[in-house]
């Protein structure tokens, strides 16, 4: 099977503005970003997207949503709001087959914008 971007990215084979990493993720700046901070979070694990995750991924997953957290801290969007976003499939808007978690800040995310 074929490393996917984020893969390739976690594995420092392309270059990225990382912000986090440890043993089971990495944490990188969007280079697309929809709004003044936008994080992509994604599990160093090849999962296509959330409906691939097992049981056996709890901890994994549990790892990720607490990672949220720290780097929302850490780039100081934490205080003021931030969204999360997790696109499943084409229908849901996700352009890479690796689950990954948009940490999305710096401006207001009202819904429906206005």
């Amino acid at each position: 099977m074929e490393k996917t971007l984020f893969q390739k990215i976690a594995d420092k084979e392309i270059p990225s503005d990382m912000v986090y990493e440890d043993e089971m993720c990495v944490a990188f700046r969007d280079i697309s970003p929809s709004a003044p901070v936008h994080i992509l979070l994604v599990p160093r694990k090849p999962l296509r997207d959330i409906t691939c995750a097992t049981a056996e991924d709890a901890a994994l997953l549990s790892h990720l949503m607490l990672k949220v957290g720290d780097i929302a801290r850490a780039v100081g969007i934490a205080e003021s709001g931030f969204r999360t976003v997790l696109n499943t499939g084409e229908d849901g808007g996700q352009t890479v087959p690796h689950l990954h978690i948009h940490i999305i800040g710096g401006r207001s995310m009202q819904w429906p914008p206005g």
